[in-house]
């Protein structure tokens, strides 16, 4: 019944491995049980506790070590460590929902140009994205911001899906820059 409890958890910081002791791994004399109900069934000595999981044809895994006493859970590992692994899985989607996507046109742009780039604009605030439109200005356009702002607001109406502007145009850098997300 011994297994070895290696659980591979990736974060943003660091793709690195925490080991999750189980059954006779667990060096504490006393632990905190919890059964496989959730109900606490109190501090008990580390023998009885992995009496009762062996009884029950479930392993004892120690979820947190660092508590006085260690708490322990009675549960089937091989469904915690999958458990574990879609709780990641989720938490990386979510941080991935909200990324900064990049949309950069010229006043030059076509209608039909802009229409392509509302397109892919309006995929990306489907997706749950925020999406910073970059107007680009190269030489004597940078003389005439109102042409640009009024090329930026066309592009905005071109967009079909109802957003909100997060940060208005503003200048910046070659051009005006605004940040939009999906209402």
């Amino acid at each position: 019944m011994q297994r070895l409890a290696l659980v591979r958890q990736k974060s943003l910081c660091y793709d690195g491995l925490i080991q999750y002791r189980t059954n006779n791994q667990i060096k504490a004399p006393e632990v905190r049980v919890i059964d496989e109900h959730s109900q606490n069934l109190g501090v008990l000595p580390l023998a009885k506790a992995i009496d009762i999981a062996r009884e029950k044809g479930l392993d004892l895994i120690e979820i947190s070590a660092t508590a006085n006493p260690p708490v322990a859970r009675i549960m089937d590992f091989d469904k915690f460590r999958y458990q574990k692994e879609k709780e990641d899985r989720k938490q990386r989607q979510s941080q991935k929902a909200n990324e900064l996507k990049q949309v950069r046109i010229t006043p030059r742009a076509a209608l039909n140009d802009l229409r392509i780039k509302a397109k892919r604009t309006d995929e990306f605030l489907e997706d749950g994205h925020k999406v910073e439109v970059s107007i680009f200005l190269r030489g004597r356009e940078k003389g005439n911001k109102d042409w640009a702002l009024a090329k930026l607001e066309e592009f905005l109406k071109l967009i079909s899906v109802e957003h909100q502007r997060l940060v208005e145009p503003k200048k910046g850098g070659r051009g005006f820059i605004t940040q939009i997300a999906k209402k």
